[in-house]
């Protein structure tokens, strides 16, 4: 694995800034996690935010400690089988997160466009199976396309020029014509984000319009606001995986490709926490709520 940058000098410098963006993803994650399980936030939104949460944390951890070692190592080796392994828990992870961005798109459609069925359609069984059908789909997809990689003949240079194993530099390897291979990529891309990205927008079209006929502008506003977080993730989300994705073998320098695939490795999972956190003022109560009981019990210990 070649890393981030061949510049030994930049290397340290690298090694502590993502250090401290793996620390502040680890640490934002798990404080979103506790703070969702409060029995005041119930709700099936903190439901779906606490498993967003164990994705960003494990779509971290399959990346950054790896790219961390390499950073102060001349050995930047990794094996066939764990180089299959990342490239597999990373789509895994990914496409898994995209159903469940779309997961969380109907459950804010139906809080806002059908609110007193809210309750009944949106009960526990309904989010538990959205969540086992996202898990599902991201497997089978992460299983066929590391499957179809895989079977590529790699007879070129062993270094692939990137921080982790993924698609479009691995099938840079290849010696053999990988034109077919492409196009199934792009149509598991189409159905990993396209698809789920459609099904956003209608709801997102349907929240708008319910929201458009709310007659104080103090109402229209607090509805949007409790949107805004998660159509600021889906944008950035969706945006750097379709650009990553879709043209895998194309003419865009690998660095460009590095650049996205940072956003949606490293720094979505880090800003996460801090867009539903601070944007939340329900979320921010209960922490805020629980970092006072956490004072008393440590006074009374003194």
């Amino acid at each position: 694995l070649s890393g981030l940058s061949s510049h030994p000098e930049l290397q340290h410098l690298l090694f502590f800034t993502f250090c401290l963006i793996y620390t502040v993803t680890i640490i934002g994650n798990l404080l979103i996690f506790i703070v969702t399980v409060h029995p005041t936030l119930r709700m099936p939104m903190y439901f779906f935010l606490r498993v967003l949460s164990f994705l960003d944390i494990s779509t971290a951890s399959i990346v950054v400690p790896k790219m961390l070692v390499n950073f102060l190592s001349e050995d930047r080796s990794i094996s066939y089988m764990g180089c299959a392994t990342q490239l597999y828990c990373v789509i895994c992870l990914g496409a898994t997160e995209c159903y469940i961005l779309a997961a969380m798109a109907y459950d804010r459609y139906m809080a806002i466009c059908n609110p007193l069925r809210y309750a009944i359609i949106m009960n526990s069984r309904v989010c538990h199976s959205l969540v086992l059908l996202s898990c599902c789909s991201g497997n089978v997809v992460s299983v066929v396309q590391t499957a179809w990689v895989f079977t590529l003949p790699f007879c070129g240079p062993k270094k692939i020029n990137y921080f982790f194993c993924d698609i479009p530099p691995l099938i840079m390897l290849s010696c053999t014509d990988t034109s077919s291979y492409e196009k199934q990529i792009i149509t598991g891309t189409v159905l990993v984000i396209f698809t789920p990205f459609c099904l956003i927008l209608v709801s997102y079209a349907c929240i708008i319009s319910s929201i458009l006929k709310i007659s104080s502008a103090e109402g229209r506003h607090k509805t949007f606001s409790t949107c805004s977080s998660h159509l600021t993730v889906v944008t950035l989300y969706y945006a750097s995986g379709s650009f990553t994705y879709l043209r895998p073998k194309s003419s865009n320098s690998q660095d460009t490709k590095k650049v996205l695939a940072l956003i949606y490795t490293t720094v979505i999972p880090t800003l996460n926490p801090l867009i539903y956190s601070l944007r939340n003022k329900e979320v921010k109560a209960v922490l805020i709520k629980i970092i006072a009981e956490l004072r008393k019990i440590e006074t009374y210990s003194a």
